[in-house]
């Protein structure tokens, strides 16, 4: 009697169970880049299909290692056709005869917001999790990027100014992600004290080096790869900000917010450390 009243609690169990699993989808494609960083860090590898193609980018993909195990796709309606996919992530991005296509089989879209902010990716994170059946691995990858962040301690920027100049002349603005994270590490952002925009905004070497700010944020690696990259190795910059307060970010770790925030944070906040260390 016992058994068979085991025998009918597991049937009941599996009633329970297995719709939910077999509504995780098994065929996902990302057109987008900040997608990619989500799907690298929670779905399972087999569930995966297609990156978009700037995933094996390393000036550009965060998890470049990882993402060159799958396909790179430039998210044409053809390459659509071909991979059957059953779910489809953008963030802003997408082909329109792409997306036609994908509207017209009934597949279903996820357009991904922009994460300017920890609290945007933390909910960016959720919602992914959910939609690819693994709430739980998205639960963890919160706790573990809090408890990260939570390991800076006491701010170490103590109101500092930092400017994060980009190709051209560029100015990382207020309300930007990286903006964010100048707050988080204690700084303060030359834009939001000039209160520029978010973009598009820029200043000529000369306005740079008048400014003088305490911390340039760059994220050409000291390279000069191009006619762009070339004012930010400017002599009178390097007189201006000393190499010390110069900080390198990769381009690929604030393309887009997401999973790589963390890592963002620490390489920002060892830079500065590294500068006062050098006082």
């Amino acid at each position: 009697m016992r058994l068979r009243k085991h025998c009918w609690l597991f049937s009941l169990l599996a009633l329970v169970v297995t719709p939910a699993a077999a509504a995780a989808p098994r065929r996902i494609v990302s057109l987008s880049l900040c997608a990619d960083q989500y799907l690298l860090a929670l779905a399972d590898p087999g569930q995966i299909v297609a990156l978009n193609r700037f995933s094996h980018d390393p000036s550009m993909s965060w998890g470049v290692v990882k993402a060159r195990q799958f396909r790179g796709i430039r998210g044409s309606a053809e390459e659509m056709l071909v991979l059957k996919p059953d779910l489809v992530f953008t963030a802003g991005f997408g082909a329109p005869a792409a997306l036609a296509v994908l509207r017209s089989r009934k597949v279903k879209i996820i357009d991904l917001p922009w994460d300017d902010r920890f609290e945007s990716i933390e909910r960016t994170t959720r919602l992914v999790a959910e939609a690819i059946g693994h709430r739980a691995r998205g639960e963890a990858l919160i706790a573990s990027m809090r408890k990260r962040l939570s390991a800076v301690g006491t701010p170490p920027g103590r109101g500092r100014i930092a400017a994060y100049y980009q190709r051209r002349g560029y100015l990382t603005g207020q309300g930007s992600l990286v903006d964010e994270m100048m707050r988080r590490a204690g700084l303060v952002n030359l834009a939001r004290k000039l209160d520029r925009p978010m973009l598009p905004s820029r200043m000529s070497i000369e306005q740079m080096a008048m400014a003088r700010p305490n911390f340039l944020i760059v994220d050409n690696g000291g390279r000069i790869r191009d006619k762009g990259t070339e004012m930010l190795e400017h002599p009178l910059l390097r007189q201006a900000i000393p190499d010390s307060h110069r900080i390198n970010i990769p381009e690929a770790m604030t393309t887009c917010g997401g999973p790589s925030y963390p890592d963002a944070m620490e390489v920002l906040l060892a830079g500065i450390r590294h500068a006062d260390g050098k006082r």
